[in-house]
């Protein structure tokens, strides 16, 4: 598998028309959230201005046409990592994305070990985490089981997804 750099990775989304992201774990490891996820378990003031770059490119691929699609397999009740990510996703929402949530006990099929990114469904990009539960990076994963395993699951997660708003009203 080729490791991506940030650079190569965010192109991907300019260079395709539909980018799918599916969200397994219960908490992640990403180190510019360890701060606005301290503040937000404190009730503190938050200032989420390292997303700006992310939520950029969201808005400027989605008002040229293209799909930006995530779903988030989620364990209720929500642990305060989810509860975090819930509250920061209505800015994901606004940038264009097309945000949808699936309680983990509905899931009535097999998950793949990794999160991924799957680009007009041919290209896969898995994301991938350390033992420690910090990002390790992007790869290209170019095994066409793989991306048929990825394709399979990531539509099927989709069709019994609830839209985000949908999701935090009936919590």
């Amino acid at each position: 598998m080729e490791k991506l750099t940030l650079e190569e990775f965010r192109n991907l989304f300019r260079q395709h028309k539909d980018a799918f992201h599916l969200e397994i774990k219960d908490a992640y490891g990403v180190e510019q959230e360890d701060e606005p996820f301290r503040r937000f378990l404190a009730g503190e003031p938050q200032d989420y201005s390292y997303r700006a770059g992310y939520l950029g490119l969201i808005r400027e691929v989605t008002d040229a046409g293209a799909t930006v699609r995530r779903v988030r397999i989620v364990t209720e009740p929500l642990n305060d990592y989810a509860r975090f990510l819930a509250h920061i996703t209505p800015d994901n929402v606004a940038a264009g994305e097309a945000v949808r949530y699936v309680p983990r006990h509905r899931v009535r099929f097999d998950l793949p070990a990794e999160d991924c990114w799957l680009f007009d469904r041919e290209l896969l990009v898995l994301v991938v985490f350390h033992e420690t539960g910090r990002m390790d990076g992007f790869y290209v994963a170019d095994d066409p089981e793989l991306v048929r395993v990825y394709r399979s699951v990531t539509q099927k997660v989709w069709d019994i997804a609830v839209p985000f708003a949908e999701y935090v009203n009936s919590q």
